[in-house]
């Protein structure tokens, strides 16, 4: 008998060892897991997880007894064969299927090739349009360097937002265009799987009839900048050469402009001295609100960042003579795939979505290869703090800090065409 009840108490706690290790182990990566779950997701993973580690230590503590001796009917049977492997199978079915939950906060891409085009060393540029949207067949984007009225003049009926003096060299599009929703994607977004973005959801119609354009009083603050990972460079950035000294440049432009505008120069990726941007969105929500509560006539908040993509590739194009670092105008949608996230609404979605589709328009018209596709995820990203709310990732760190600094020109101009549109001409179409 005393062998017998040794021999139990050691397998009882071998069994309660085995299940402190996997507590343990797995304790880190549930935490983060569950951080964006919501509660029936979170509950259903915990009860899936939860019957795994009683099957575990069951048949840890009792060899061959057969089941688990549990409830029936719903899914924890006392006649399953194996029921510890079918419940690993259930928790690895769900993590995969909801593998993005872990990371799709990050809104860096990790691309590691150019969408509309590459040469060998991996540089984009302006020409190389590939699937931009440039095409002369029927129903496809028309080719306007030359128009009716001249070199350069914008065609009738293209859908342009705002004037410039600038000459069209790229391709524009009529609203027929527009209008067919597979197009639309397919030349101006890039939707990443953590979420969806549906047709009643992306309408060009809707998109261009916002009219995002801004008083002309001054004499308030009325452009907020910031950068919720201040610390990002590019790949020869020396001392202060970050995404923070390109936002005082780009405020230079807009100061030059009339621009009334405050440039946030705030830290919110550094914790301790340390990188940490595992909650720079909530310190960054912090920072800007407290700002936008002081300066409530700001009417437009600009996230600048710098984008992560793979080592060959580089996003650089030509403007004017210089070498530019190209542009990605990012969204976040507060959906995933399974539906709305309702604790992070957005009641500017639509209006932060007509901003950076009427500055991409202008783009593609009057700086080709500048821009990237418009990225598409799945959290909220503090755009809802005004509905002209934008991140702006300028280049990646494969540029250099000249070419992401170069890129604050176009895209200067971009902002006040669109922002000035309503003084300038309304919407050309």
């Amino acid at each position: 008998m005393r062998r017998r009840g040794l021999a139990g108490g050691i397998r009882w706690f071998a069994a309660g060892t085995g299940l402190i290790l996997v507590l343990l182990l797995a304790g880190r990566a549930a935490g983060t897991a569950a951080e964006n779950l919501d509660r029936d997701a979170c509950r259903r993973a915990v009860e899936t997880g939860g019957r795994w580690l009683v099957d575990y230590v069951w048949h840890q503590a009792r060899p061959g007894s057969g089941g688990t001796g549990g409830r029936t009917g719903d899914g924890w049977e006392t006649g399953d064969p194996d029921p510890a492997y079918r419940q690993y199978e259930a928790v690895k079915t769900f993590y995969e299927e909801h593998q993005y939950l872990a990371w799709y906060g990050n809104e860096e891409t990790g691309e590691t090739k150019a969408e509309n085009g590459e040469t060998q060393n991996g540089e984009t540029t302006a020409g190389q349009t590939g699937d931009s949207g440039t095409d002369q067949s029927a129903g496809g984007a028309q080719a306007l360097a030359q128009g009716e009225t001249g070199a350069g003049a914008v065609p009738a009926g293209a859908a342009l937002v705002g004037v410039t003096s600038r000459a069209v060299t790229g391709p524009t599009y009529v609203m027929e265009q527009l209008a067919d929703y597979d197009f639309l994607m397919k030349h101006f977004y890039s939707v990443h799987t953590s979420t969806t973005a549906g047709r009643d959801e992306i309408s060009a119609a809707r998109l261009l009839g916002e009219d995002l354009s801004i008083g002309e009083d001054n004499s308030k603050p009325q452009i907020l900048i910031y950068h919720t990972h201040s610390q990002e460079a590019f790949k020869d950035s020396g001392p202060g050469e970050t995404v923070v000294g390109i936002g005082n440049y780009l405020t230079e432009l807009l100061t030059a402009k009339g621009y009334n505008v405050i440039h946030d120069t705030s830290v919110y990726d550094l914790v301790d001295g340390k990188l940490d941007r595992s909650k720079a969105y909530t310190y960054a929500y912090d920072g800007i609100s407290k700002i936008l509560e002081e300066n409530p006539s700001v009417q437009v908040v600009l996230d600048i960042h710098r984008d992560g993509v793979g080592e060959s590739l580089h996003l650089v194009t030509d403007v004017d003579g210089k070498p530019t670092a190209q542009i990605m105008f990012f969204n976040g949608m507060s959906q995933t795939p399974e539906g709305p996230i309702e604790y992070l609404q957005n009641p500017y979605r639509e209006q932060n979505l007509a901003f950076s589709f009427q500055m991409q328009l202008d783009a593609q018209a009057y700086y080709p290869g500048f821009t990237r596709k418009i990225y598409l995820k799945g959290l909220r990203y503090n755009l809802h703090l005004r509905p002209r709310s934008a991140l702006v990732e300028v280049g990646a760190q494969t540029n250099t800090y000249e070419e992401a600094r170069n890129a604050m020109e176009p895209l200067s101009e971009l902002l006040d065409m669109v922002l000035q549109s309503s003084r300038k001409n309304d919407t050309i179409q």
